[in-house]
């Protein structure tokens, strides 16, 4: 009878043993869970930190290109009116030298008659009787410009560059 009972003992043992080997085996892959749960937590806090970090940097990025932006667009506008008023002085320089240059060519055509006339009206001083102021002509005093004292003999050189 002893030995039954020992052998239900020892049986009992065993289970015992094994029941308690399981439930420190259930202990060991709880606390490994926890700390998978507790690492996996981190991580993703971890994951999240990084991500809001970088979201931050690209929004800081966007305000210092934003702003390199609106520099840009400034220093263009300023460009853009700086070469239309440039453009306008230019468009009335080139109408005062276009202007010159008539008044320069009506000039040169003068110079041209009044040499014409005077070498004609010299032409005609030298048939002339002295004192016979009939025999100037009829347009010496309505053309001023036949007066013999004028001695031109060149036109003005054009002087405008292109």
């Amino acid at each position: 009878m002893m030995a039954s009972s020992s052998g239900a003992s020892s049986g009992s043992a065993a289970m015992l043993r094994n029941s308690s080997s399981e439930e420190d085996l259930q202990q060991v892959m709880d606390t490994r869970k926890r700390k998978r749960m507790l690492s996996n937590r981190e991580s993703a806090r971890r994951s999240r930190m990084k991500k809001q970090k970088h979201l931050d940097d690209l929004m800081g990025q966007l305000g210092q290109l934003s702003k390199e932006n609106n520099e840009i667009l400034t220093r263009m506008n300023v460009t853009s009116q700086l070469y239309m008023k440039i453009e306008a002085e230019n468009s009335i320089l080139r109408a005062q030298m276009a202007e010159l240059s008539h008044r320069l060519s009506s000039l040169n055509e003068i110079i041209d008659h009044v040499n014409f006339s005077s070498s004609t009206f010299e032409h005609r001083e030298d048939s002339a009787v002295p004192g016979a102021i009939g025999q100037l002509g009829d347009d010496f005093f309505m053309n001023p410009w036949n007066n013999a004292n004028l001695h031109l003999n060149q036109p003005i050189m054009d002087m405008i560059m292109y």
